[in-house]
């Protein structure tokens, strides 16, 4: 006989707890994981600060995040130490100053770490929708490693809000997994992805000429991604399999660019792991089954990146030396981001049938006063793609692909595409490094 389906609003209730009662049970020296991106969970953050004084040498562990980061703060250091899996505005003057750590880590390896001992979680902090009819809550825009997180943790937390969007694919969490409930009700932080610049649209034009008909692409955030989207509004049926994503893709898809009728693995569905963007992304994915969330491990596994045939993936940099070394995760020795899922992304791009694996940057910093096309990296930089993985790079001079050249050849293709006002002193240390 069948066991009746248990009760999952009594489990509910006798969960739920006042929000200052739930963060008593994060104790001194415990590892805490926070959602991430735009489920970023405050109010439980801001009460766990409330109980600074009495706690000591708390780690929170967590990825890109957007709102406030209370535990960053001057004078929290000796209750709360950020440890970023990825570095973001919020958290970044901290990192920089010493006064929170960072780990260098491939985005599809961190659930891994979860779950080998290397980061075991003592409780985890998680945003989540009310429950379904069937007891299931929704981690809303933000999926990522924070599933994995939620069920490896030995203490889940959650803040359930009601104005999260419910999402689908591998997105839940059930009533019965949370040790404590708390409500709090608040809007998702938006993310402000700036101006898209004429630099931006030259670099996104000379991008989407790249990127065939019928391509699943990979895209981010920012200026640069935004300008490509905008440049392959002419394009016919695209697919998207990404990491994340933003307000600019909804436009392709409410056009018909988009319709993921092409794609090789998924098709018919937008694969990612998290979004970020302006509340008209949020309410886009909420309860859309066009929209199928997936852990990182799994959207950022290059080998599973490569079944989409024509995968194009487009990725930013900080600067790139003369051999194609991209660093992308600091300014010299100080962290600015993160790894990320650029190499995953590079890879599995590279070995798609079609692919376009691209790195695209503006050619000057400083408006104007530094060149991103560097002879050497500055000291202390990190090559988060060496030169062997990469392939075209774009600028707003042109796009070259880099890919089998030797390095005398690679030189020559990024001084073409370097700043005008740069190219003669960039050959100069070419012919000095011997790669001229």
């Amino acid at each position: 006989m069948n066991q009746p389906a248990r009760n999952w609003i009594d489990d509910y209730r006798a969960r739920l707890v006042p929000i200052e009662k739930a963060v008593e049970l994060v104790a001194s020296g415990d590892r805490v994981y926070s959602h991430m991106g735009a489920a970023h969970p405050l109010a439980l953050l801001r009460a766990l600060c409330g109980r600074a004084a009495e706690l000591r040498g708390v780690e929170i562990l967590h990825c890109i995040t957007i709102g406030d980061a209370p535990y960053c703060v001057p004078g929290m250091e000796a209750s709360f130490r950020h440890n970023s899996l990825f570095t973001a505005g919020n958290t970044r003057p901290a990192v920089q100053a010493g006064r929170a750590d960072h780990i260098p880590v491939f985005l599809h390896e961190i659930e891994d770490l979860f779950e080998d001992g290397t980061l075991p979680i003592d409780a985890a902090l998680i945003q989540v929708s009310p429950p379904d009819r069937y007891g299931h809550m929704s981690l809303g825009p933000s999926i990522d490693i924070s599933l994995t997180a939620a069920r490896r943790a030995r203490r889940l937390i959650v803040q359930v809000n009601d104005r999260m969007p419910r999402t689908f694919g591998e997105s839940t969490i059930r009533v019965e997994d949370a040790t404590a409930i708390v409500e709090a009700s608040m809007p998702l932080p938006e993310f402000d992805q700036g101006e898209i610049t004429s630099t931006h649209r030259a670099i996104g034009g000379h991008v989407a000429a790249l990127i065939p008909d019928g391509a699943t692409l990979q895209i981010g955030v920012g200026g640069i991604p935004e300008a490509v989207l905008e440049g392959l509004r002419g394009h016919k049926d695209m697919g998207v399999h990404t990491e994340m994503f933003s307000d600019g893709l909804v436009n392709l898809i409410e056009s018909g660019v988009v319709n993921n009728s092409r794609k090789t693995l998924h098709p018919h569905k937008v694969i990612t792991s998290f979004v970020m963007g302006s509340q008209r992304v949020y309410d886009f994915i909420n309860d859309n089954h066009l929209v199928e969330f997936h852990p990182n491990r799994y959207v950022n596994a290059p080998g599973i990146i490569a079944r989409n045939a024509r995968m194009a993936a487009v990725n930013s940099a900080v600067e790139i030396d003369l051999t194609g070394q991209v660093c992308s995760d600091s300014i010299g020795p100080l962290i600015y981001s993160g790894i990320g899922g650029q190499v995953d992304f590079i890879r599995g791009a590279a070995h798609s049938e079609g692919g376009v694996p691209v790195i695209a940057l503006p050619a000057t910093a400083k408006d104007g006063k530094l060149s991103r096309i560097v002879s050497c990296l500055k000291n202390g930089s990190g090559v988060v793609t060496s030169r062997g993985d990469v392939h075209w790079v774009a600028t707003e001079y042109g796009a070259v692909n880099l890919h089998g050249r030797n390095l005398r050849q690679r030189a020559e293709l990024l001084i073409s595409i370097a700043a005008p006002e740069f190219r003669e002193e960039l050959s100069r240390s070419a012919s000095a490094l011997r790669v001229s």
